[in-house]
């Protein structure tokens, strides 16, 4: 089995944003993230992988590969392309919290924004607090 990539690191957030993201308006964004994630989740923020900000943690159990570990509650990556937000369950019945979010593409268990202004941040923040009530109580149920 291959190693995880995504895991905590000791990098620092604020050292890795300045560093990563290509524009002002990115690095405007990701400061923004931070403070909204952390609102949320009243957790700091901290570096999974090399370019991850995540917060939180909770226990993750698939039920297809049978794989198992930790991984953060909510968190971004600046990229390139498009700020990836890792606030979205990919499940079905969390899918009416999109509807009024904004602009964004969506992947399998995230969406894609080209910046914040282009969504709806009370939305955002509705979308995080949902994902992770979700993830909480799948991590009492993977300790079992």
């Amino acid at each position: 089995m291959a190693e995880r990539k995504t895991i905590p690191t000791n990098k620092d957030v604020y050292e890795f944003i300045r560093e990563f993201t290509n524009n002002e308006q990115k690095y405007n964004d990701s400061l923004e993230l931070v403070k909204l994630m952390k609102e949320v989740t009243g957790c700091e923020p901290k570096m999974w992988g090399p370019s991850i900000v995540g917060f939180g943690k909770h226990l993750y159990k698939t039920t297809n590969s049978k794989q198992e570990g930790e991984m953060f509650l909510v968190g971004f990556s600046p990229r390139k392309a498009a700020i990836s937000l890792y606030v979205y369950t990919g499940k079905s019945e969390h899918e009416h919290l999109l509807a009024n979010l904004g602009k964004f593409k969506k992947g399998k268990a995230c969406i894609y924004i080209n910046k914040l202004s282009d969504i709806n941040l009370q939305q955002l923040k509705q979308l995080m607090n949902e994902t992770v009530k979700y993830k909480k109580s799948q991590n009492e149920e993977n300790k079992n």
